[in-house]
């Protein structure tokens, strides 16, 4: 059972025109967010080159809430594309467009096109930290183990 929140999200004028995003099926947890890119103008990303791509939207997200930007996994396995600072977080008192920073780490150029689903936008909850200076960490198994001490 998931919950659902109450999302207020306005059309930019360039992005008048494009669909809202939309979950794909009825168990995705991100919607997809659209390229708001003129069309006689896509975006041409060369292998390694990386573009902020505007949506055409901007949402407003209740306090205690955040929308991270994450890849598409099938622009990702086809051509490369990924969301460079994945996921991108975008806070709740954030009310500018929502834009994803993409990077083509394939080995063909890719053209991000007006209307192309580039990424997808999941909405969670966030717990904010207290923070309590110390003197010693309480102990652990682990320890200060880091990068691979668990094992491969």
């Amino acid at each position: 059972m998931s919950g659902t929140i109450d999302l207020d999200i306005i059309r930019l004028p360039h992005g008048k025109d494009l669909p809202l995003p939309s979950y794909q099926s009825t168990s995705a947890a991100g919607l997809d967010l659209i390229a708001a890119v003129p069309v006689d103008a896509p975006v041409m990303l060369t292998p390694g080159a990386r573009a902020l791509i505007p949506t055409g939207i901007a949402i407003a997200l209740p306090s205690g809430t955040e929308a991270q930007i994450r890849p598409r996994s099938g622009l990702a396995v086809k051509h490369g594309l990924t969301v460079l600072n994945a996921p991108g977080t975008i806070d709740a008192d954030y009310r500018g467009e929502v834009q994803a920073l993409l990077v083509n780490l394939g080995s063909e150029p890719v053209a991000v096109t007006r209307g192309m689903r580039i990424a997808q936008m999941v909405i969670s909850t966030v717990a904010r930290a207290h923070l309590r200076e110390v003197d010693v960490l309480h102990k652990t198994p682990r320890g200060p183990g880091g990068f691979g001490s668990t094992g491969y």
